[in-house]
């Protein structure tokens, strides 16, 4: 059809022999003044950026047949305009406003644009002198921040003595303004047009674009694998629940962290913020009367649900994530504890990560309530003093001190529940508990490591008295992963929680354990160890064929052999406009993942045959491919695959 099309008569400025008129000269030299046959990139994408709105199309489609960071080939460029009118001046014009020196202003990644923002959420500045918690907030927001606009300049490749911190966080608000200015339409457009969208999801999500999505699948598998692997069922329940549940495993108070709303029938609902108190709920649904459950026991249950907490952004941390769940219902002994700690360290060995990178942190707080209550501690303080120490490692152990005395503990109770915490190995703890504690919460943890060694995964584990796990309703082990690098935030955390079944309306106490392991914090890491390009390349786009018709006269019978392969169980994917030159559809099929391409044209489909490249194993570029019949294609293709 475009071979067909009248020749273009040619006018002043404009030329039209073969491939870009007698100007071509010119407009080669303006382009590779270098000599070295090529152009980079970025800069072809500011010459075509500047091009007169007739060349800009085409000049687009030979951007989209490069991978982006890649040069083009002036051959490329010129191939790419053969048959098209060519405005000379206007292309030497745009070369020449492509290549004025501007001035330096920085372009920061949108990753990088959400990472400051929850960094600079982390801490404000308070008025006055900072609280301890203030302090140490301020400090860790000091020390990210210096990592970050190291990890900046290191993209950018400059040095800190040209760009200096303060001076990249200058470049970096300018960026933000005008970014923002751009997403409220205030970037020069003419008077009375309409602002545009903020393309940026709300604060705190994400969205998933098909390459992040391929990747967040592969993460979900690798869970799923290891809960059917270890004998769990999967489970799910809505996404909005009663905000009641939360109420009252956490309090009123809760309620600040919650996207709660009255809904139109007037229930008090919430997007859940996390998934263990509707597993309480539907556990509850399976009791008879006599308060027994009526499924096989124990339960062994996971989910991978999506949960919204409205809290402060920061790295690892968002307001809406997925979590991992394991949980086990109606065993009592440590086996169960022992069972999901095996999980976890087997998920850790299937993404390649090793007991060197990370480790899990054990303790109980039937333990840590013996010594509470042995301190002098009444026992309706206990959970107040768990939420406290539980901030040892952020504040310090002066600034828990000073708020145990706050709470009235006394100054001797508070130096004895410090020097426990200090301790470093199990038998350390049961020297300080003996004879002040019963020793039967010890021997559990005493027993959980040796079984440990047993399963092959002890050298994960680490005793940590200060572990505590804040929330309230745990009652036996915890346990907390950590990065052993110190970067990231707790990888997952989880423990013995026997009485949140009663406090929902069990007649009778039910034995639980489970952990969460959130989405958001494992990326991170797989980050920092630089595991990440080796899942990004086993979740890349692969097909195993693109059918390419001819021209659109052959696209219905191209549609009857993509419908023949994906029949016989073939992933296919057909090139909706036929191009007029072959090699533009074999670089489609390649960049779209494809392992052959299937080229339906008249010759051979007058004999009922196609022709099939291989693009994949070290195949030959000059092979043209192999016409196969269509009545043994698939058969051919079976054979060809295995």
């Amino acid at each position: 059809e475009l071979r067909d099309r009248p020749r273009p008569i040619a006018s002043k400025g404009l030329t039209k022999t073969s491939p870009m008129g007698a100007d071509s000269s010119k407009i080669v030299g303006s382009l590779d003044s270098g000599g070295v046959g090529c152009v980079e990139y970025k800069r072809a994408v500011r010459i075509v950026d500047a091009l007169p709105k007739k060349m800009y199309a085409t000049a687009q489609k030979i951007l989209q047949q490069t991978s982006e960071g890649d040069n083009i080939e002036i051959k490329s460029i010129l191939s790419g305009f053969e048959g098209s009118r060519i405005d000379t001046r206007g292309v030497l014009g745009a070369i020449k406003k492509a290549d004025q020196p501007k001035e330096i202003c920085l372009e920061f990644l949108d990753s990088e644009v959400q990472q400051s923002n929850e960094i600079d959420a982390m801490a404000k500045k308070p008025q006055g002198r900072p609280s301890p918690e203030e302090a140490a907030a301020l400090k860790k927001q000091k020390q990210a921040k210096a990592k970050f606009f190291d990890s900046v300049r290191s993209r950018l490749g400059v040095e800190k003595k040209s760009w200096s911190d303060k001076k990249l966080a200058k470049q970096l608000e300018q960026y933000k303004t005008t970014l923002k200015n751009k997403q409220e339409g205030k970037d020069g457009g003419a008077s009375g047009s309409k602002a545009s969208i903020n393309l940026e999801p709300p604060s705190g999500t994400r969205d998933f674009f098909p390459r992040e999505y391929a990747v967040q699948m592969w993460l979900f598998d690798q869970m799923r694998k290891v809960g059917k692997q270890y004998g769990f069922s999967e489970y799910d329940a809505p996404v909005l629940e009663h905000a009641e549940l939360y109420k009252r495993k956490a309090g009123e108070e809760i309620t600040q962290q919650m996207y709660n709303f009255i809904d139109k029938e007037g229930a008090e609902v919430t997007l859940r913020p996390e998934m263990t108190p509707s597993l309480a709920r539907m556990v509850l649904k399976c009791m008879d009367e006599a308060g027994e459950i009526r499924e096989l026991l124990p339960l062994k249950w996971f989910s991978i649900p999506q949960c919204w907490r409205f809290e402060t952004t920061q790295r690892g941390r968002k307001r809406e994530h997925y979590q991992w769940n394991m949980d086990i219902v109606g065993t009592k002994e440590v086996t169960a504890e022992l069972e999901l700690l095996a999980a976890v360290t087997t998920f850790f060995k299937n993404l390649g990560i090793s007991a060197k990178d990370v480790g899990i942190k054990i303790n109980s707080r039937k333990v840590l309530g013996a010594i509470v209550e042995a301190a002098g501690v009444p026992k309706e303080m206990f959970a107040p003093v768990c939420v406290i120490i539980d901030k040892l490692d952020k504040i310090g152990p002066e600034c828990v001190t000073a708020e145990l005395l706050e709470k009235q503990v006394p100054e001797e109770s508070a130096r004895m529940i410090l020097t426990a915490m200090k301790c470093k190995t199990i038998d350390e703890l049961a020297k300080l508990c003996e004879g002040k504690v019963d020793m039967g919460a010890v021997e559990e943890m005493k027993t959980l490591f040796s079984y440990a060694e047993h399963y092959g995964f002890l050298d994960f584990l680490i005793f940590d008295a200060s572990v505590v796990r804040g929330l309230a309703y745990y009652t036996g082990i915890v346990f907390e992963c950590f990065d052993r690098r110190g970067e990231l935030r707790a990888i997952c955390g989880g423990g013995r929680y026997d009485r949140l079944i009663s406090l929902y309306g069990s007649q009778k106490q039910v034995p639980c354990v489970g952990f969460g392991f959130g989405d958001c914090v494992i990326m991170e890491l797989l980050k920092e160890l630089k595991l990440l390009p080796k899942v990004l390349a086993e979740t890349k786009r692969k097909v195993d064929f693109v059918v390419a018709p001819y021209n659109k006269a052959l696209f219905g019978p191209a549609c009857s052999v993509a419908a023949m392969l994906r029949e016989a169980g073939f992933t296919v994917d057909m090139l909706m406009e036929p191009q007029r030159k072959v090699r533009m559809a074999f670089s489609y099929a390649d960049r779209a993942g494809a392992d052959r391409i299937v080229f339906v044209a008249p010759d051979e489909w007058d004999q009922k045959a196609v022709t099939v490249k291989n693009l994949r194993d070290g195949a030959d570029e000059k092979n043209k491919g192999d016409m196969i019949p269509l009545a043994s294609l698939v058969e051919a293709m079976k054979k060809a695959s295995k």
